[in-house]
């Protein structure tokens, strides 16, 4: 095969007396020169010579009177245009053409724009021709344009060359784990995950991972720790099983079975429990409250445990104390929490009656999460694998995403200590303290209007979402703003009918209100935030997940302003 392959075959134009047909078989072409009048033909007609042959003239460079510009000949006219210096490596293969620019003085080495005419004073007639250039046409365009868009688009850095991945490989292949189809990768924007090896198509198995790798409580009580888990009374949780035996064999270091396992786990996490109190006070009201309560949680399931732990004393040589710190065992809370997959409820006597439904699932649990994709994942009864299908495509070397549910920012930054760029589940909560902010305080039916709402579930999860404010919030809104005279139709409004022009109007006025109250004091948060990185650069990565929290949610609130704006115009 020639220098260009199977590429299509170029118009060649014969130098230094060289006839088409040589250029031709010298180039290298990978199909047989085509007879006939074709279009290409057709165009070369104008560069032969007077007697019909494709031979040209030898061509003194030294003797040329004007100024020069190599030309190449692609089957659509010309396509690209070099300088003379740099004809010697190109006169030699046919491939080159010399040509004259006429009608552009000074600038004979310059290439045209799109759709611009080029003459050429052909070498063995002084006589001009025309051809028209339509730049980016071509298949080789294309091809170019999707590399490039490709290329654009964040690509990962494969990581399996790492020696924790290497023994990650090698332990799960001894538990008889084969895959070809996922590599761990770095990626931007996602940090850690799993890349595609090969194209995957809908249906397709992304991963099956044998029940010999996954780490449940079962593995628990056939450990060293089951005899005492056994015994001890009341019966421990299934999550305090799976905490201690993580906070055990990490302390076992090169003695724990599960190393390779454990040193690809997260030294730390950026849950809210696990940021400082000062990071934690910037979080938005609603979402501070649930961290706060998810802190006192921890605490006092650390508290809990403690005569647990002082009961295995006897299997270290160190200090229990020394071994579960509140540290350890909430790094373990966490392992647990943000990495564990859902297996079918069990019941065992000697674990309390917790729904025992969590575990641990070695290179599976590197697998990021996207809300715009979808999976099916279960644990197989039949070939005793924890199996995920993929109802989305994947080309080769992308980022294998699966969905952890339907959630919101907040909710994903609480439990697994992230935030999700461009989520279309992202919301920002209204509490009932703003709810009532801008509605008039002469209303003497309020605290009637509030119960209502409360009884009928109308209080909690009101909300501002990329399409504008919530129909439940929108609902809560309506009623609020009743009329006085029209009080008695409460229930119409529940069910969703129209009261009137004014209670619609007075609604959406109220929505914007609470919108533009919660886009002032997000902009204000923002600029709190950027001050106090200045100003903390150890809290820097915990304070950039806030900031990322607090952007989300700007977004959503300027998409909801914009909804509400298109809303109030229809009543002007």
């Amino acid at each position: 095969m020639g220098v260009y392959g199977c590429r299509p075959r170029p118009r060649l134009l014969g130098i230094g007396g060289e006839s088409a047909d040589t250029a031709h078989a010298r180039a290298g072409s990978c199909r047989p020169r085509r007879k006939g009048p074709t279009r290409e033909t057709e165009d070369l007609d104008c560069l032969r010579t007077p007697g019909g042959r494709d031979d040209l003239q030898p061509l003194s460079l030294q003797l040329w009177p004007v100024p020069l510009t190599f030309v190449h000949l692609g089957p659509f006219g010309v396509s690209t245009c070099l300088g003379p210096a740099h004809c010697s490596r190109h006169l030699g293969n046919g491939r080159w053409r010399l040509a004259e620019l006429v009608g552009l003085p000074g600038r004979a080495s310059s290439c045209p724009g799109n759709g611009s005419k080029v003459s050429l004073n052909c070498v063995s007639e002084r006589r001009n021709y025309s051809f028209s250039m339509q730049k980016g046409k071509g298949r080789t365009s294309r091809i170019r344009r999707r590399k490039l868009c490709r290329s654009s688009e964040p690509r990962g850095v494969n990581e399996s060359h790492k020696s924790e991945f290497i023994e990650l490989r090698k332990w799960l292949k001894a538990r008889k784990f084969q895959d070809s189809n996922l590599a761990p990768a770095c990626f931007p924007g996602t940090g850690r995950g799993l890349m595609s090896q090969t194209s995957l198509q809908e249906g397709q198995m992304i991963i099956s991972l044998p029940e010999s790798c996954l780490l449940t409580t079962d593995t628990v009580i056939r450990s060293y720790l089951g005899a005492y888990i056994t015994k001890w009374k009341p019966p421990p949780s299934p999550l305090l099983a799976l905490c201690t035996f993580l906070v055990s064999e990490k302390h076992a270091g090169d003695r724990s079975l599960w190393k390779p396992y454990l040193e690809i786990l997260p030294k730390a996490y950026t849950c809210p429990v696990c940021l400082e109190p000062e990071v934690v006070n910037l979080l938005p009201k609603s979402l501070k409250a649930k961290a706060e309560e998810q802190r006192a949680h921890v605490q006092e399931f650390f508290a809990s445990s403690r005569d647990f732990f002082s009961s295995l004393q006897p299997l270290f040589v160190e200090a229990v104390d020394s071994i579960f710190s509140y540290s350890a065992l909430l790094w373990a809370w966490c392992t647990v929490n943000t990495r564990a997959v859902y297996l079918r409820p069990r019941q065992r006597e000697c674990l309390s009656a917790e729904p025992d439904t969590c575990a641990l699932a070695p290179y599976l649990d590197l697998l990021n999460h996207s809300p715009r994709v979808q999976v099916k994942a279960a644990f197989n009864e039949e070939t005793h694998s924890y199996e995920i299908r993929t109802t989305s495509r994947w080309r080769k070397h992308e980022e294998v995403f699966i969905c952890y549910g339907p959630h919101d920012n907040q909710r994903l930054f609480l439990e697994y200590g992230f935030v999700s760029v461009h989520n279309p589940h992202a919301c920002v909560y209204v509490s009932r303290e703003i709810l009532v902010k801008y509605l008039p305080s002469r209303d003497k039916q309020m605290d009637k209007k509030i119960s209502i709402l409360k009884d009928h579930g109308y209080i909690e999860n009101l909300t501002f979402g990329w399409d504008g404010p919530s129909w439940r919030l929108l609902t809560a809104l309506k009623l609020l703003c009743l009329e006085a005279e029209k009080f008695t139709c409460w229930k119409k409004v529940l069910l969703g009918e129209v009261i009137s022009d004014t209670n619609e109007k007075t609604s959406l006025d109220i929505a914007q209100k609470i919108c533009y109250y919660f886009m002032e004091e997000t902009n204000a948060m923002l600029q709190k935030v950027s001050h106090m990185k200045d100003e903390k650069e150890a809290l820097i990565n915990q304070l950039t997940l806030v900031e990322s929290l607090w952007t989300e949610e700007l977004k959503v609130l300027r998409a909801s302003a914009k909804t509400l704006h298109s809303l109030q115009t229809a009543f002007t």
